[in-house]
């Protein structure tokens, strides 16, 4: 199973580095990653695989939502086909 995840906020050294950390930290491997500094705020997608996922996607969510606020920064996380869906033109 697919998800997407998007980071959004002031750009500031670590955000890459925490990210990716809790998201090894719950056995979600990266498939594609995206990153740019848009007039300073920084901005992600990755496309990541939760097969191993050891929690339930909502704790996974609740997490990267906590480390976000923990840094001042937006994250996401939504399964890959809600997020396909919302995207169709």
């Amino acid at each position: 199973m697919h998800a997407i995840v998007t980071v959004v906020g002031n750009d500031r050294v670590g955000i890459i580095a925490s990210v990716c950390s809790l998201l090894a930290e719950n056995n979600v491997n990266i498939l594609d990653i995206s990153q740019t500094i848009l007039h300073g705020k920084f901005t992600m997608v990755m496309a990541v695989d939760i097969e191993k996922l050891p929690c339930s996607f909502t704790d996974l969510a609740a997490r990267l939502s906590a480390l976000g606020e923990e840094m001042g920064i937006a994250i996401r996380v939504q399964r890959q086909e809600i997020f396909d869906a919302m995207h169709r033109i």
